[in-house]
C-alpha cells in the first residue's frame, strides 16, 4: 500500500469520524456515538403514548430526520388503556413498548416505579428538579390546565377567572347550565382522576366547589377532544380541567372556542416518560427520550405541536419562562414524585371516587 493511499485512507477515516461525532447534540459525550450506532442497528423504537398522533407527528418526523436509520412505531391510546395494556404485556413477557409517555402523571409514575430502566439523560441539567424522578421518570412538558367555554353563548363578562368564580357562575344560573358543564369522567380517565386529586390538594374547599359547579349537572367524558367538540358546538357551554395545549391548538382555527386560565391556581401537567426495563430497543429508546427533552425536540413541541416546553431556552413564549411571565405565581406545577401515588392505593382511590361522585351528583 502506497504512502499516499495510506494518508488518503487515514484522512477519510478521520473526516468520517469527525462527521459522525459532529452529528451528536452539542454537549453530549463522545461515547454517545456508541448509543447512536447501537440504536441504528436496532432500527426502531416502540412508543406507548397518550399524546395524540396528530400532535406528536412533528416530533416523530424530526426524530426520524435526525436519526434516519430508526423508525418510530407510535401507539396512541388513552391513559387507562395504556396503563392496563403495558402491565398485561409485562406480566406475560410479550412484546411491549420501549418507551411510555403518559399525560396521566400518577399512573405513569406508578408504571415507572415497577418497570422503568434507570437512565440519566444528558438533557437532565436543562430540566427543573421537580421534573426528574430517580433518573428513571422524566416530566417532558409544561401544560397549564384551563377552562374552555363557548364564545358565542357565554358573554365575555361572565367568563370565570378562578375556580370559585366558575362555581359561582354555574350555581347562579343553574337553568342555563343544566347538563351543559363538561369535565373528565374520573372513573374512565386516569388523567381526569389525577387532575381531580390535584385540585383537591390545591383547594381545601374542593368538594364544595365541585358541588356548586355540578348544580347544573355534569356531562363527563373520557377525552379532551370530545369535550372541546361539545363546547365548540354549543352542546355544552363550559368545561374545566382541560389540557391547555390541546385547547390552544384548536382555538387557532375555531372561533367558537374560548380559553380561560384560572388566576387562583393553574395546575401544570408534565407528561411523564420512561424507558422500559424490558425494552427490546433500549438504545433507540434512549435516543427518543433524549430527543424529546432536547432543545430541538422541545422547540418542535412548543412551536409546531403547541405543547409548552419544560425548558427555559425555547424560541417564543411557549415554555416555562414565557408562561411564568403571563401567569406568574398562579402556576402550580405537579411534581414528578411519590406524592402522585397516594390516591392510587385501591381503598383510598375508591373512597375518593365515592366522595367525588357524591359532590358531582353522579
Amino acid at each position: 500500500m502506497s504512502n499516499t493511499f495510506r494518508i488518503s485512507l487515514l484522512t477519510a477515516t478521520v473526516l468520517f469520524s469527525a462527521s459522525a461525532l459532529s452529528a451528536l447534540p452539542q454537549g453530549y459525550p463522545a461515547e454517545y456515538q456508541k448509543v447512536v450506532d447501537a440504536a441504528t442497528k436496532e432500527g426502531k423504537v416502540v412508543i406507548y403514548s397518550t399524546t395524540d398522533i396528530k400532535a406528536a407527528g412533528p416530533l416523530i418526523q424530526g426524530f426520524e430526520k435526525t436519526y434516519p436509520g430508526i423508525k418510530v412505531e407510535y401507539n396512541d391510546m388513552n391513559s387507562t388503556e395504556l396503563y392496563n395494556r403495558f402491565i398485561s404485556e409485562q406480566a406475560s413477557g410479550g412484546v411491549s413498548g420501549d418507551v411510555v409517555w403518559s399525560s396521566s402523571m400518577d399512573t405513569g409514575l406508578k408504571l415507572a416505579t415497577d418497570y422503568a430502566m434507570e437512565y440519566k439523560s444528558p438533557e437532565q441539567s436543562q430540566l427543573p428538579k421537580w421534573a426528574v424522578w430517580k433518573d428513571k421518570a422524566y416530566g417532558t412538558t409544561y401544560e397549564p390546565v384551563v377552562f374552555i367555554y363557548n364564545k358565542r353563548l357565554i358573554p365575555a363578562g361572565d367568563v370565570p377567572d378562578s375556580h370559585a368564580a366558575l362555581a359561582k357562575l354555574i350555581a347562579s344560573q343553574t337553568d342555563k347550565f343544566k347538563g351543559k358543564v363538561t369535565t373528565y369522567d374520573i372513573e374512565k380517565s386516569g388523567l381526569g382522576f389525577m387532575l381531580s386529586v390535584q385540585d383537591h390538594n390545591a383547594d381545601p374547599n374542593y368538594f364544595k366547589t365541585l358541588a356548586d359547579v355540578a348544580k347544573g349537572g355534569l356531562s363527563v367524558q373520557s377525552s379532551t377532544g370530545t369535550m372541546m367538540e361539545r363546547v365548540s358546538s354549543g352542546e355544552n357551554l363550559i368545561g374545566f380541567n382541560i389540557l391547555g395545549s390541546y385547547a390552544e391548538a384548536r382555538a387557532k382555527n375555531d372561533p367558537s372556542l374560548g380559553i380561560a386560565y384560572p388566576k387562583d391556581y393553574t395546575l401544570v401537567l408534565s407528561r411523564v416518560s420512561f424507558i422500559s426495563q424490558q425494552s427490546q430497543n433500549s438504545n433507540a429508546a434512549k435516543l427518543w427520550l433524549d430527543y424529546v427533552l432536547s432543545e430541538q425536540g422541545q422547540n418542535i413541541l412548543a412551536n409546531q405541536a403547541d405543547i409548552p416546553s419544560i425548558r427555559n431556552d425555547i424560541e417564543g413564549k411557549n415554555d416555562i419562562d414565557g408562561l411564568t411571565k403571563i401567569l406568574g405565581n398562579a402556576l402550580k406545577p405537579i411534581p414528578v414524585d411519590e406524592t402522585l401515588l397516594e390516591y392510587l392505593q385501591p381503598k383510598k382511590r375508591l373512597e375518593y371516587i365515592k366522595e367525588w361522585r357524591s359532590a358531582a351528583g353522579k
